[in-house]
């Protein structure tokens, strides 16, 4: 039987860290003498998780997983957060693709448009067309 978090198999955490007990038995049970290799079928995880988790221990002393994230705010844009948000300002109708392009001219930033909205997002900056519960007169 594979042990379960939340009714959820280990394999199917893709993309987040392990339980700390899963962790914590994993080390203990290399630590007891048994096999890299063992260990990964005793807990039906992979040998580079126990050989990842003997290396996190080893170097930190603990099995806490690490933040897993960029951090946010050191892109190619956070740079120019404050003249975007000046440009917006002085000119509230600047399309996406006009801003794309003084990006380029004004500030030398080369972004795609998608970038730009990931970062007018960031700032709060989000336009909608109708207010909320408005609706397209009929034609």
């Amino acid at each position: 039987m594979i042990p379960s978090v939340h009714g959820r198999c280990w394999g199917s955490l893709m993309g987040q860290p392990r339980p700390d007990e899963l962790r914590r038995r994993v080390v203990d049970f290399v630590e007891e003498g048994h096999t890299r290799r063992a260990a990964a079928a005793q807990f039906r995880v992979s040998v580079k998780f126990v050989n990842d988790m003997g290396i996190l221990k080893r170097t930190t002393g603990s099995l806490a997983a690490k933040k897993q994230s960029n951090g946010g705010g050191h892109g190619k844009l956070a740079g120019v957060a404050d003249w975007t948000l000046r440009r917006i300002r002085e000119k509230r109708c600047l399309t996406l693709d006009e801003l794309v392009v003084e990006l380029l001219e004004v500030q030398g930033v080369e972004a795609h448009r998608v970038s730009v909205w990931r970062h007018l997002r960031g700032l709060g900056l989000t336009h909608k067309k109708r207010p909320a519960g408005g609706r397209a007169e009929a034609a």
